[in-house]
Parts: C-alpha cells; sequence; structure tokens
C-alpha cells in the first residue's frame, strides 16, 4: 500500500534540475519520490557501500554508469560526487539553452542527515536545487489513506509510515530500533559528540517535556550537563527535524511576553517511545496526555507549512502573568490566526481571546480550540471548536 502524501503537488510544480527531498530517516521521502509518475526515474541508494565508494572515489565514472534522470537515495554520504552533478547540470543546461529546449528534472534526491547535508552538500548546488522538507505522515495523510483510524492510535506510534503499510508490525521495537540506529549512532557520530550517553538522558528529558516551555538550566541540573551544551544538543536534534523549538511571538510594546519557547518532537510516537510508554491506554488517562496531544496538534500546522510551501510564521503567544495561546499562525497576507490544543475528553467549554492580546492584535475576533475528537462546533461568538482531524481542511481554507 503506498500513501499519498499532501508535499506531491509541490513536487510536480517544480522544474528546477535537481529536487532535493530532506527529512529524518524512514519517513517516507525515497518512496515519496520513486512514486512520482511525471518521469521515469533510475533508482540508486548509497546505503549500498560499493556504490557509495564508486561515487566518491570517481563520481565521473558513477554519472557515466547512472546517468540522468536519476533518484539518489541517502547523498549526504557521497559529498565528492556534487561537484561532478554541478558540471553536468550547467553543461545539460547551456546545450538546452542552445537548441532552445527547456531543462527539465534531471536529478531527484534525498538526504536524511541535515548536518552532513549543511556542511557537504547545499554550497554545491547552489541555484540548481529546489529543497523539500518532508516528516512523518500527518492527521490528515493517515486518514486518508486508512478505510479506519484513531487519534488515540495515532498519537501512541506517530506517523512513521511503514507502522501504517505493515500494521503487524508492533511500534515499540519498530522505534527502539530506530533511536539505535538512527538517534544514537547516524546523529551522534556525525556531530562528533563525546558524551552519548548524556546526550541520550538528555533526549529522554526532552521527550518529557515536549509541549512545554522549554527551561535548559532545570535539564541542566538535571543531567549535570551545562546549559550551554544541552542547548547546542536541542538546535542538532531540530536541524535534523526531530524536535522544534517554537519561538514566542515578541512585541517591543508589550513588556508582558515571556522570551522562553516551547519545545515539540516533530513525531508523537518518537516521544511516546522516549518516555517508556508500553501500551497507549495507560497513556491516553496520563498527565503527559495533554502536552502529546499538543504536540501532535503543532506537528500537524508544522507539516502543513512545510507540505503545501506555506510563507507563515508560527509563534506561541504567552505573557509572564501565564495567559497563552498555543499557536499563532501569521501568514503572508497579513491574516492572523490563534488555535489553542485541547484534549480534554468531556464536553469542551468556551474560551475567551485574553485582553492583553486583543490590544495586540484587534483583527482578532476568535480563538480555535483543536480538539482530541467530536464535532465542528461554534461554542460562542469568538470561540470555534474544530476536532484534529478537519484542522487540515480548516488551514487548506487559510489565505
Amino acid at each position: 500500500m503506498y500513501i499519498d502524501r499532501d508535499i506531491t503537488a509541490q513536487l510536480i510544480k517544480s522544474t528546477a534540475p535537481v529536487q532535493f527531498v530532506i527529512g529524518p530517516r524512514q519517513c517516507g521521502k525515497s518512496t515519496l519520490l520513486s512514486h512520482l509518475t511525471d518521469i521515469p526515474f533510475k533508482e540508486v541508494t548509497f546505503d549500498d557501500l560499493q556504490l557509495r565508494n564508486l561515487a566518491n572515489r570517481d563520481p565521473a565514472l558513477f554519472l557515466e554508469q547512472f546517468s540522468p534522470p536519476i533518484l539518489l537515495d541517502e547523498v549526504q554520504y557521497v559529498p565528492y560526487l556534487f561537484s561532478e552533478i554541478k558540471r553536468h547540470v550547467d553543461q545539460l543546461k547551456k546545450q538546452r539553452l542552445k537548441d532552445k529546449q527547456s531543462l527539465s528534472v534531471l536529478f531527484r534526491m534525498t538526504g536524511s542527515n541535515q548536518l552532513l547535508i549543511d556542511k557537504n552538500i547545499k554550497e554545491s548546488l547552489a541555484g540548481r536545487a529546489s529543497y523539500f522538507y518532508l516528516n512523518t505522515l500527518t492527521v490528515h495523510e493517515i486518514q486518508h489513506a486508512l478505510t479506519s483510524f484513531s487519534i488515540q492510535n495515532i498519537l501512541f506510534k506517530g506517523g512513521w509510515p511503514e507502522l501504517y503499510v505493515d500494521q503487524s508490525l508492533s511500534p515499540i521495537p519498530y522505534l527502539n530500533d530506530y533511536i539505535r540506529s538512527y538517534i544514537e549512532k547516524d546523529i551522534v557520530l556525525s556531530a562528533g559528540l563525546q558524551k552519548q550517553e548524556a546526550f541520550n538522558t538528555v533526549l529522554g528529558l526532552l521527550a518529557a517535556r515536549t509541549g512545554m516551555l522549554l527551561d535548559y538550566a532545570n535539564i541542566a541540573n538535571n543531567t549535570g550537563i551545562r546549559g550551554v551544551t544541552v542547548k547546542e544538543w536541542v538546535s542538532i536534534l531540530q536541524r535534523t527535524a526531530l524536535v522544534y523549538n517554537l519561538k514566542p511571538y515578541a512585541s517591543n510594546l508589550n513588556k508582558r511576553l515571556t522570551k522562553t519557547p516551547k519545545l515539540y518532537f516533530l513525531d508523537t510516537g518518537l516521544a511516546t517511545r522516549l518516555q517508556g510508554w508500553q501500551d497507549q491506554v495507560p497513556l491516553i488517562t496520563s498527565p503527559q496526555a495533554g502536552p502529546l496531544f499538543e504536540t501532535l496538534v503543532f506537528a500537524e500546522i508544522f507539516k502543513f507549512i512545510q507540505n503545501y510551501g506555506k510563507d507563515w510564521q508560527l509563534y506561541l503567544w504567552h505573557t509572564k502573568e501565564g495567559e497563552e495561546i498555543d499557536f499563532l499562525i501569521m501568514t503572508q497576507s497579513g491574516e492572523v490566526i490563534a488555535l489553542d490544543a485541547k484534549m480534554s475528553m468531556q464536553s469542551v467549554q468556551p474560551v475567551r481571546l485574553p485582553a492583553s492580546f486583543k490590544k495586540t492584535f484587534p483583527q482578532v475576533t476568535k480563538i480555535i480550540l483543536v480538539t482530541f475528537g467530536g464535532q465542528k462546533i461554534q461554542l460562542s461568538k469568538e470561540c470555534l471548536v474544530i476536532p484534529i482531524s478537519q484542522l487540515h481542511e480548516f488551514l487548506l481554507r487559510i489565505t
């Protein structure tokens, strides 16, 4: 079974000679590109050590054997190939211009290690590549692919495509292996981290704090690691698309606003596994359920922005007195949307916009409550409830 991805239309519209899809391992990058039917592409994966060695040792010979159009998987391992790809693209571009022909897509690539991509690749392809960012499945993509699904199940196992394509797989050993093979090895080694055990401890503490204000000093005190080191490790996790540090909205006119960000994992399954949950039933009634659901809502909004190439800004709004709105979306057209995540399984009560928020954003007349379940309903003049299963459709209507 192939699960359609929302980013597909954006990829097909792009005509850059190189298309580069970046995202964490096993989120479906190569599967997505192999299912684009506009042009038949040969496929090469650099998980194959022999091909990896050939591409690094003799890139010209590699491109003679594997001429475009070609799909190259996990290209962060072949940094020496990219000067040859640059030369190849430039030659074809000159030839096509001479023949008065347009240049089509020549290379489609995937990469899962942003650290190595930034270091070895991006500069080589300047002006020749379009970059796209893919993460794990959204709630919308899952519900579109499956005849039956539950938000509770998605909260527990996240959006890893293989867990939905083969539903006999248990998320616990799958994610344990992912943590060992990708996070503890690939990321730690490429970042040159020396304190792997301490890094793993910090990773677990961050997972326990997903959906919460991020206190570097508190994590440092609990681990014996300096706060500046914790901050550096969070930055590495953000660059590898595993977490996101959501910054608060800042206004020089409002001194009451806090400057403390919130940390969110971009996949709730990874967060629940790092928290140690073995079953979804006790999880859903635990104190962690609320922050995890907020994490799921954040991930849905964040992935929507990436999948559709939206030029939106995303913030939290929080005052020193504790007034808070979980998410502010600011569009390129100037529209501002205020959203709160509400996990409550009981009836949801109307929420009012804080007076201090109204002073800053008088054009915002309502707050959107994104709920675990239920139906879309207008609770009051300034409070609209939307279940997370309908959040994608709501975001599509934003200009």
